[in-house]
């Protein structure tokens, strides 16, 4: 439901959602609502829905349809049955969010009603380990209860296809199709607790023992600060570290266990200002060689190196990026192909070239990096998502956190051992590929057609030049223009290596433009990056005019 709402029954559509909702907590919700003949907020919840797409579902906690509630995830688990059919086999995995491990059970008792055969993960755990499990377990689907790095108030539902890897279309459209096919859930059949398959702490073990045979080198020395930002990695990660020879990282106590409110972060996001604080603290009192850091789903990776100063110069997405192609490359051989997204720097390309490996360039998410091509061993995406793999391929068809870090300790630890770190090795690519410098501008709105309007000014009259530097080339990606599939954004080519894309949000109300500009290192890199950000400086001024969205 969306567009006009001004016919919509919104007593009549809360009075039919409680005569079907199992939960007393979102029935006392919306009770409450109607009593007080909350229209507004009646509104927010029943004047449109949560749609099912290639991510699945996010949203707020709450009752009705555009909530994350029982009902929901059940009228979900009912559409991914439907189209799966009876026989077939869904892992289910759940992080420690609200009502997560409540989603879980659901989606089980929806799923061994309508005749399939469901498995759920034995406790919370990262994403990873839920995309491991569909490919280990040879299932046809996996679902993953999980809202990532949303805010503490969200919940989410992400479907997995049986080669491992997140839905894409058409599957996610027969979903949604058979989603709005179905009824009152009050009357779906309803599997047994023991029509259920309850998996064990072995399959953890599994997922251990694949990823800690990833190349890994012989180095080991390494004190790492880390943090799972209060979600379920911690203990997966301190494993892994283990069994693969590394010392146990030295966790954020604060941060250590899993907790839904995220008390120590306005967001629990590792990019947010102020989230890595308590960690570089930690770092600062223990001499730490390394900062990490997963999001609370731990499908996320950030990396950080401590400085003199007791700071930490926190690396992006891009720099880890080249980093761990690198490192891949020279450790594994064969026909192998490494992948990124149209957003994310252009080193990757560079590098894949130096080293006679095949490149692949897709659109945003992990979803399509995944299916780049044949012989994929890594693959990664400028929002610190990063899937590492070896000669004999993906243990993980999705972004892996654990696998990221054991990767970036093992990088990081080789340095250590020649005298270096990680900003050493940086530098050492800038110099052979020239420094490549990322940025993002963000535009967040009220008014999503602000967003339409300033596309439709860009398409209408592309800009000559930005920052100084000539357009010259733009492509208009929603026709197709570079052979990927259509979608919403436009890119721009500019003189000497400089890039800009912009594109509208997928999750958020936001204008999301992604700069990129390539200086020579030709004397000291210092000098270079200080051109460089002059560079993005400017780019990210003409842009700002150019959007016109203030």
């Amino acid at each position: 439901m969306s567009g006009d709402t001004s016919s919509i029954d919104l007593a009549g559509a809360a009075r039919a959602w409680l005569a079907q909702d199992p939960d007393p907590e979102t029935r006392a919700e919306l009770s409450a609502l109607l009593d007080a003949g909350d229209t507004e907020a009646l509104l927010d919840r029943f004047g449109q829905r949560l749609e099912f797409g290639t991510a699945g579902l996010r949203g707020e906690l709450g009752a009705g349809p555009n909530r994350m509630n029982r009902v929901t995830v059940m009228r979900a688990a009912a559409g991914l049955a439907a189209v799966l059919g009876p026989g077939r086999h869904v892992v289910i995995g759940y992080d420690a969010r609200r009502n997560s491990d409540v989603f879980a059970r659901d989606t089980a008792a929806v799923l061994t009603g309508a005749g399939l055969h469901a498995s759920i993960l034995p406790c919370p755990l990262p994403t990873p380990v839920l995309a491991f499990a569909v490919l280990h377990l040879e299932a046809d689907a996996g679902v993953m209860v999980t809202a990532s790095h949303n805010p503490p108030r969200d919940n989410g539902y992400k479907v997995y296809w049986g080669d491992g890897s997140q839905i894409t279309p058409p599957i996610d459209g027969r979903i949604s199709a058979a989603i709005d096919a179905v009824g009152r859930v009050d009357e779906l059949p309803l599997g047994t607790p023991g029509t259920l398959t309850e998996l064990s702490e072995d399959l953890v073990d599994d997922y251990i023992d694949a990823v800690t045979t990833l190349p890994l080198g012989e180095a080991r020395d390494l004190r790492v600060a880390y943090t799972p930002l209060h979600g379920v990695g911690g203990a997966t990660l301190t494993d892994a570290f283990l069994r693969a020879g590394f010392p146990s990282p030295m966790g954020v106590e604060e941060q250590r266990d899993p907790d839904p409110g995220f008390p120590t972060v306005a967001f629990p996001n590792p990019e947010e200002p102020g989230a890595m604080d308590l960690a570089a603290a930690l770092a600062a009192r223990t001499k730490a060689d390394l900062v990490l850091a997963n999001d609370p789903d731990a499908d996320r990776c950030a990396v950080g190196v401590p400085l003199a100063d007791g700071s930490v110069r926190m690396l992006t997405g891009d720099e880890v990026g080249g980093l761990l192609a690198e490192h891949v490359i020279t450790h594994t051989t064969g026909d192998r192909m490494v992948a990124t997204t149209i957003v994310s720097s252009t080193l990757l390309g560079k590098i894949a070239r130096a080293h006679g490996v095949r490149y692949g360039e897709t659109l945003t998410g992990f979803k399509w990096i995944i299916k780049a091509g044949p012989g994929l061993v890594f693959g990664y995406e400028e929002a610190i998502g990063y899937s590492v793999g070896s000669a004999a391929g993906l243990p993980v068809r999705d972004k892996d956190g654990i696998g990221a870090a054991l990767t970036v300790a093992a990088v990081a630890a080789a340095a250590k051992r020649d005298g270096r770190t990680l900003l050493d090795l940086l530098d050492d690519q800038a110099r052979r590929y020239g420094l490549h410098a990322t940025s993002q501008l963000s535009v967040r709105v009220e008014d999503l057609s602000l967003i339409a309007g300033a596309m439709a000014r860009l398409r209408a009259t592309p800009p000559a030049a930005l920052g100084g530097r000539a357009v010259e080339r733009a492509d208009d990606l929603s026709r197709g223009d570079g052979g990927l599939p259509p979608t919403d954004g436009l890119r721009y080519t500019l003189s000497d290596g400089a890039r800009v894309v912009v594109r509208p949000s997928g999750t958020e109300p936001k204008l999301k433009c992604y700069l990129e500009v390539v200086v020579p290192v030709t004397g000291d890199v210092p000098a270079a990056r200080a051109e460089a950000a002059r560079a993005l400086d400017a780019l990210r001024a003409d842009l700002t005019k150019a959007l016109d969205l203030h």
